[in-house]
């Protein structure tokens, strides 16, 4: 059962709290945040806190500046890296204009917008994230060295894995703050790693995301280390990718079980499918924010192309095989330097307009999309500039998101 403001306010009292930290997220999804003292955090519910909007990226002008956090009781989370002392708590927080309406600039709220669309439509949305990072030993200044932690590859142990430790230790960290780490190991560059947390309602796994790279970070740094989320930190290896599995459930039912459907999947799934594929060009600005994000697509198990397949690794989207409880499908473009609020609200807006316009799926790719050129098949963007140039165009993305969103984060 999700925390009311009533449970919060007892927690901060019972526990003698001694900070709250009221976190938000700009545009692109970098974490900021107000320190605030536990006897506000009653005015912080009812009222909000105000801070200058026109200091952060993406927000307001200078001469209409003031918006307000209001924190999300849902979301409070213990830091145990701050709490030596007494405890100090993070609360995500909703932002406000001065009359009380939604800032429509608030990423958090554009996936709030997309959350309620699909439950308008009858779906709940469940997202689990796969975040791959590589760590890197600091210097004697507390600098990130260019060397990776080890030469570890995919699924080594001690001596090669050199990063067992971290890992454990984030893991535990996790637990402590409320997320549910599933799985961990190397990954396939030197230094490369992945934590895997539990699925969760598509809002709240951007959050999680959010407090996932932050531990990461925090963690790292507290062991002489340095997380890496950068979508190619090193050139010629494994880039990080962020791979987005989705299922949508609706009357207690996953539309991608297709134990359901004979082994076929249902129409519904197909057009959730095909909305994706048909606006997944528009949104790689969003999920692959970076010029080195461009650099891992089409390489080192990234895929390149428009394709959708059952199981095969190599296709932009595919369908794991899974027991019928964990049936999703699978996007593999988005890398770890995204604004999960964007692309997540990105995603599901295009997953359900393919489902009101009933969009044809395409025949399933059956090839290795990594051994040659599929000419059948659009190419996602090589650039970001293309990307950019396509997500500028677009007028799916521009509904979605809104203009000055939409201007902002492009810099047009």
């Amino acid at each position: 059962m999700a925390l009311t403001e009533r449970d919060v306010l007892d927690f901060v009292k019972e526990q003698d709290v001694k900070f709250v930290r009221l976190a938000f997220c700009d545009i692109f999804g970098v974490q900021k945040n107000i320190s605030i003292m536990p006897h506000q955090l009653e005015k912080a519910f009812s009222h909000g806190i105000s801070f200058d909007a026109s200091a952060v990226r993406g927000f307001l002008a200078v001469d209409k500046s003031d918006l307000f956090l209001r924190p999300a009781p849902e979301t409070m989370c213990i830091l145990p890296w701050r709490s030596q002392n007494g405890l100090v708590i993070r609360l995500m927080c909703n932002i406000f204009n001065p009359d009380g309406t939604p800032f429509d600039g608030s990423c958090r709220y554009l996936l709030a917008k997309a959350r309620e669309r699909a439950a308008a439509m009858g779906y709940t949305c469940n997202i689990g994230a796969e975040c791959e990072f590589y760590v890197f030993p600091l210097d004697n200044a507390g600098r990130p060295t260019s060397e990776p932690l080890d030469e570890g590859g995919y699924f080594d142990v001690f001596p090669l894995d050199k990063g067992e430790n971290v890992r454990r230790e984030i893991c535990l960290t996790l637990e402590q703050m409320g997320i549910n780490p599933e799985r961990s190991h190397h990954e396939q560059g030197p230094g490369q790693n992945e934590i895997d947390f539990r699925y969760d309602d598509v809002l709240t796994t951007a959050d999680n995301l959010i407090t996932f790279r932050w531990a990461v970070a925090t963690i790292a740094q507290s062991n002489g280390l340095y997380a890496s989320f950068e979508p190619k930190p090193i050139e010629g290896r494994s880039g990080n990718g962020l791979h987005v599995n989705i299922s949508m459930v609706k009357d207690g039912k996953n539309i991608f079980d297709d134990s359901l459907t004979e082994g076929r999947l249902c129409d519904e799934a197909e057009h959730f499918i095909a909305g994706l594929l048909n606006r997944v060009r528009e949104i790689c600005a969003f999920t692959n924010p970076k010029e080195q994000s461009y650099k891992r697509l089409g390489v080192c198990e990234a895929p390149r192309y428009v394709t959708w397949s059952r199981g095969n690794r190599s296709q932009l989207i595919r369908i794991p095989y899974a027991s019928k409880e964990s049936k999703r499908i699978e996007l593999r473009s988005p890398d770890c330097a995204c604004n999960p609020y964007l692309a997540f609200a990105l995603i599901l807006n295009a997953g359900l307009d393919g489902i009101e316009n009933a969009e044809t799926l395409p025949k399933e790719s059956m090839e290795n999309a990594y051994d040659k050129p599929l000419s059948d098949y659009q190419a996602l963007p090589s650039t970001l500039k293309e990307a950019k140039e396509l997500a500028g165009s677009s007028k799916f993305v521009v509904r979605v998101l809104g203009e000055k969103a939409v201007a902002d984060y492009l810099g047009v």
